[in-house]
């Protein structure tokens, strides 16, 4: 856990612009409320903003992940952000007593809360999936208002298409494939309503002194925990071969030099 306070705080030092840190539920990720961490880190950096990337926002309570960040933003002096996601991994559903039948409905739902959260004010929303709220306010008030809220997706048009449609910035998780695979996804994004609004791709990245030196330290790490996931969900494990392939021209994993 030190070394990720390190981490956040010489990227503070350097002129990084953002620090994120994911939500996991599960032996081999050490993080499994991301803004804990980052009040640690803000209370030790200057400027560099502190989002979560991304808050498995399907089985959270969207007020207490309001709360958790509007307080992060008063911590920070209003440099918090959220990047709400369906999740990638599925082990929070069951530790939380959620169904995985109800995926898409859970997250379109806590999205919808989490969203009037943002507006402010007197509130009064119900669902299925959650107990009814109705309250003349939600405490604290972050210091940013709107607090930002942005929207992770892995690919799924339907994802992509509710971010355009709700103007909601746009987090494109790219883990695989080549980069310029992925522009349709963009086009589609802009064309149901983004247009204008802020874009971030999300990739696997490491940078020593040379990219020799940064693909010997990194290339071992990425290709355990690749095969390793690979396995629980059946792709076929990768070599060396293929993994320096994600790192040539427009592939998927950004390792080198500054």
């Amino acid at each position: 856990m030190k070394q990720f306070l390190a981490e956040a705080k010489l990227a503070d030092e350097v002129g990084l612009d953002v620090y994120a840190v994911g939500e996991h539920h599960r032996a081999d990720y050490m993080i499994s409320s991301p803004a804990v961490l980052l009040a640690a880190v803000a209370a030790q950096t200057e400027r560099i903003r502190l989002t979560s990337a991304v808050t498995v926002l399907s089985s959270e309570d969207p007020v207490r992940v309001w709360q958790q960040f509007a307080e992060l933003d008063l911590i920070s002096g209003g440099r918090a952000e959220i990047i709400a996601g369906r999740g990638s991994f599925t082990e929070s559903f069951p530790l939380f007593g959620y169904d995985l039948k109800d995926y898409e409905e859970l997250f379109a739902e806590k999205l919808d809360l989490l969203l009037r959260l943002q507006d402010g004010g007197p509130i009064v929303w119900e669902g299925r999936h959650r107990p009814s709220l109705a309250a003349d306010d939600v405490h604290p008030h972050p210091v940013q208002h709107p607090l930002p809220i942005w929207i992770a997706v892995g690919g799924t048009p339907s994802s992509i298409e509710r971010a355009g449609r709700l103007r909601l910035p746009l987090a494109l998780a790219i883990i695989g494939g080549r980069v310029s695979s992925f522009a349709g996804h963009v086009q589609l994004y802009r064309s149901s309503g983004g247009e204008g609004l802020p874009l971030a791709l999300q990739m696997h990245g490491f940078v020593a002194s040379s990219s020799t030196e940064a693909n010997s330290r990194f290339a071992p790490g990425q290709l355990e925990v690749m095969n390793r996931i690979g396995r629980e969900r059946g792709w076929r494990p990768i070599g060396n071969e293929q993994y320096l392939e994600m790192t040539r021209g427009d592939g998927a994993i950004v390792v080198g030099s500054p």
